[in-house]
Parts: C-alpha cells; sequence; structure tokens
C-alpha cells in the first residue's frame, strides 16, 4: 500500500484551531502548499472542519484539518465551535494559530489547558509576523510565522514533524496470528448494504496484512462458505466473518479452526478489546425502559435490514426479553453526555483513528457506562464469545 493509499484513519491527524481572522486557513495552505482551505478577511469563513487526506514530506501519510473559530459567536456560533472542540477527540497533533497583532486571549489559554488535559501534543504559533514592527526572525520560543510572506513555515513543518507519534511498526490486524503458507478464510456477506462492485475498508485492509504476512486469503460468500471450506484441501488456520454472519458460518465451522469477526480484530488493533469483553455482560443487567446507544464510526445509507439500526435492536431485544429503548448516532458525532445510556454499543471503528476509538471508550468508562463491541455483542448472544477470542490466549483467560 504506497502513502498516497493509506487508509485516513491510519494517518497521523494534524489540526488548526484558533480564533476567528488569525489565518488559521491561510497558514493551513502556506503548510500544505496546497489551497485546501478558503480565505477570506470576512470573520468566521472556516463554518466547519475542512479535511484533507495528503502527503506532508517529510513525514508522510496525514490529514490535515482547518476548524471554524474557537470565538464564534450566536447559535450557530457555538455550533461550530462545538464541532471545533469535538476535532480535540482525533487528532494527534494540534497547532494554535494565534494573532500576532492581537495576543494570546483568553480563548487560546482555554484551548492551551484542553490540549493539556487531553494530553495533545501542540504547537502555539503567532501568524502574521509581517505585519510586527519589533525584528522576531531570531525568535523561537514562540514561533512567530507568516502565512502571507512564508516566514518560519519551514521551522513550523519541522515542529510538527518533531511531534508526530506513528504507530508502532509491530502492531497488526491480524498478520501476528498467522504463519506464512497459511490458510485464512474471509466470510464477507454480500447484501443489500453492501457497497456495489468493491470490498469495505476492514476487508481490503485485512486482505492485505494477511498478503503481507505470506499468506493466503480465500474470500467467500457467506452462502458459499461451507463448500468452500469442505473444498480447500488445507486445513485454515484462521476464518474471519463479518459479524452478522456469526451465527451461519460459526456452525460450519470445525472446533479445532480459530474464528472471529472483523469488528473484533479492529477492537483489538485499535486497543479496546478487553473493554468491549468486560463490557458485554452489562446486557445482562438490562432493565425495561432502559436506553441502548448503537454508534457507528462511518456514513452510510441505511437499508432495510441494516446490521445498526435494525439487526442488533432485534437481537439484543430478543436476548434480553426487555422493552427497550435505542438511540444511533454515526461518523462523527459522539455523546458527551452519556448519562441517560445503560450500553454504548460501538462498531469496529474501521473509519474512526485510534486516538478517537480511544476516547470515546475511555469516555463511556468516565461515566460509568459500559461499552462494548459489534462483533462481540454478536458472538455473545450466538453463545460463541469464547470461541471468538479463542484466538487471543490472554484475553480468554481474562473472561474464564
Amino acid at each position: 500500500m504506497g502513502l498516497n493509499d493509506t487508509p485516513r484513519a491510519n494517518r497521523i491527524h494534524i489540526g488548526f484551531f484558533g480564533r476567528r481572522n488569525s489565518g488559521k486557513s491561510s497558514l493551513v495552505n502556506a503548510v500544505t502548499g496546497q489551497d485546501l482551505a478558503v480565505v477570506s478577511p470576512i470573520k468566521g469563513t472556516t463554518t466547519d472542519p475542512v479535511y484533507k487526506a495528503m502527503e506532508l514530506l517529510p513525514l508522510g501519510p496525514v490529514v490535515i484539518i482547518d476548524t471554524p473559530g474557537i470565538d464564534d459567536e450566536g447559535a450557530l456560533g457555538d455550533l461550530r465551535v462545538r464541532k471545533s472542540r469535538q476535532v480535540l477527540n482525533k487528532i494527534h497533533i494540534a497547532v494554535l494559530v494565534i494573532d500576532a497583532l492581537v495576543g494570546k486571549t483568553d480563548e487560546d489559554e482555554d484551548l492551551i489547558r484542553l490540549f493539556e488535559e487531553r494530553d495533545i501534543k501542540h504547537i502555539v504559533v503567532y501568524n502574521k509576523a509581517d505585519l510586527l514592527k519589533e525584528d522576531v526572525a531570531k525568535t523561537d520560543n514562540p514561533l512567530f510565522v507568516s502565512a502571507k510572506t512564508g516566514f518560519n513555515i519551514e521551522r513550523l513543518k519541522e515542529r510538527i514533524v518533531s511531534l508526530a507519534v506513528r504507530r508502532a511498526p509491530e502492531r497488526r490486524l491480524v498478520g501476528d496470528l498467522i504463519n506464512p503458507l497459511d490458510f485464512v478464510i474471509l466470510v464477507t456477506p454480500i447484501d443489500e448494504s453492501a457497497p456495489k462492485g468493491r470490498l469495505i475498508l476492514p476487508q481490503q485492509q485485512t486482505i492485505r496484512d494477511i498478503l503481507d504476512t505470506g499468506a493466503t486469503a480465500v474470500v467467500v460468500k457467506d452462502t458459499e462458505y461451507r463448500e468452500t471450506l469442505e473444498s480447500l484441501g488445507k486445513k485454515p488456520k484462521l476464518v474471519i466473518t463479518d459479524s452478522q454472519a456469526f451465527k451461519r458460518v460459526a456452525s460450519h465451522t470445525p472446533n479445532d479452526i480459530f474464528l472471529t469477526s472483523f469488528s473484533i480484530l479492529f477492537a483489538r488493533y485499535k486497543g479496546n478489546l478487553d473493554i468491549a469483553v468486560r463490557g458485554v455482560k452489562a446486557l445482562e443487567s438490562l432493565e425495561d425502559g432502559d436506553t441502548v446507544l448503537i454508534s457507528e464510526g462511518c456514513t452510510h445509507h441505511r437499508q432495510c435490514e441494516d446490521i445498526g439500526t435494525v439487526k442488533l435492536p432485534r437481537w439484543i431485544s430478543k436476548h434480553t426479553g426487555k422493552q427497550l429503548n435505542f438511540k444511533f448516532t454515526s461518523g462523527g458525532e459522539f455523546p458527551e453526555d452519556l448519562s441517560q445510556y445503560k450500553l454504548v454499543i460501538h462498531c469496529g471503528g474501521c473509519m474512526l483513528n485510534e486516538r478517537e476509538m480511544k476516547y470515546r471508550y475511555r469516555w463511556a468508562q468516565k461515566h460509568h457506562v459500559p461499552i462494548t463491541n459489534y462483533g462481540i455483542l454478536i458472538s455473545y448472544i450466538h453463545g460463541i464469545l469464547k470461541r471468538s477470542i479463542a484466538v487471543f490466549p490472554d484475553l480468554l483467560a481474562e473472561i474464564e
């Protein structure tokens, strides 16, 4: 996979923050060398966070995020500020842009405190240095720049690169569970919700990791899985299924073959699997009238048998026998107030980066709300939870 093909969730996220008219958008354009953000002397031109996946040399694949001003006003302004703060949940590096003619304000100080509270590495930079009377050419702390003239832009990029934290190279989706020449079967149902003409991101990334290991990936629909398994001629090391086909796939898979799901693999990949396994037990304590939040990290057109809004509520209601309320979020939306929920069920988060997924899990834990994962919950309901995590012996020992 080349740098340009790196999924957004695997890229370093860099957010630019600041007051309206501090020159955030101009600075984004100067750092990237592209006209990514709309620039205007009118305050509040950036009304929503603007995301751009790109290459920032010498760092490599990143996502640059230009955010609305943190001092926006009115009801609509409050919404924009809230969206800017939501960006904090997913970024690895923050650049706080201050108008050098105005200086640091209370809003800027509040943002710095937020960066520190959330352990976000950050850079404070004073823009519009070309309009200052004093010579700031030798000043390194604080850093003065000019988006207009390009002054100190390279130094700012060097600062960003120095703060960048890459994912540990040994972290794998599935490669550490298999060996070269192993067979791995990927069961991928093709229904109305499946994208036409392509595989979804979890399937693509898993196949690539299998191939990088020197193993063989066999991709099959759930309707042809049993016949494929019987005719393969070699026992697979592992079977990975879409969560919604767990029950059918498990019934056709011999017990001496490891079985798990894409969403379980992604929960492990992003460091949340142990929390999800513990959280699923809350299913047994739900009572009539309780509210369950089902959250997806991506946005897509809902189909009549959508797993998040249709199948999961049906399976949960049948399993618990309770009259429950279900609420749903998708994409970048995740409630700050979780007090009304007795359980949060999250997708694997393939479209969200590791930092945002960890934030969501930590936020639920902080508010004492159990949180689990699609694949964990579905395997639990079907009575195959231990089997679905048997490929992770340390985790299996924890729940036994």
